[in-house]
């Protein structure tokens, strides 16, 4: 998905960083339940976005992916709205709903074939024309899509305007996302202790979600 091997390793880092932390705080701290899957769907959302970032990964089937992705978004809304019991607990779990919403969003475009009038016809060297189903460099929905090094001729001439509308959203507003969570991990800092404490580290790696989620997005416009 991501042609630039630096590029791709960063956010293969970024997102390996939350996964880690996902993992750790699954495995020693206790949770209530709600808060324990919230890990879980936040461990699948890293691993899954460190896997796209490669040729291989990207190329793997799109459908189920989405699904399920947006039915962890319906999850964190359904928490925000009948579990969290203050309001900067219904932000944040908003703001996990959105980002689940985001990586739902990202399957369908990388599918080809699921939004409104996303379709498109690969131009070759000749000059002829063939059915594609989905953007070079993406996985179709059968996971028969070819990685963008091998479809170099190829040429998509029919993405709907409002997909890279919709991405330079995501893209935005993960890239702000980034910085408020960078913001908060500094002001939290200077007003307490300044060593790393398993709070400020998931505020890091949350810093590090919302930049690799920025990163893959613009990728993609």
């Amino acid at each position: 998905m991501i042609a630039d091997l630096t590029l791709r390793w960063v956010v293969t880092v970024l997102f390996a960083v939350s996964a880690v932390e996902c993992l750790v705080t699954l495995v020693v701290a206790r949770h209530h339940r709600a808060d324990a899957i919230g890990h879980g769907l936040h461990l699948l959302m890293s691993v899954a976005m460190a896997v796209m970032a490669w040729p291989r990964g990207a190329a793997l089937p799109t459908t189920g992916p989405m699904v399920v992705f947006l039915a962890a978004a319906a999850w964190f809304v359904a928490v925000a709205a009948l579990v969290a019991t203050t309001t900067a607990g219904r932000l944040v779990n908003g703001y996990h709903a959105v980002m689940m919403l985001a990586m739902s969003w990202m399957y369908a475009v990388m599918n080809g074939t699921i939004l409104p009038g996303h379709g498109s016809v690969d131009t070759d060297a000749a000059g002829g024309h063939t059915g594609h189903g989905g953007h070079a460099g993406h996985g179709g929905g059968d996971g028969q899509e070819m990685p963008a090094v091998e479809v170099a001729g190829s040429h998509d001439i029919s993405e709907p305007g409002y997909i890279s509308v919709v991405n330079w959203l995501w893209t935005v507003g993960f890239a702000v996302a980034a910085v408020y969570w960078i913001y908060r991990y500094f002001a939290t800092r200077r007003a307490g202790s300044a060593a790393m404490t398993p709070a400020l580290f998931g505020t890091l790696c949350q810093a590090a979600a919302a930049a690799g989620m920025a990163i893959v997005f613009a990728v993609m416009l």
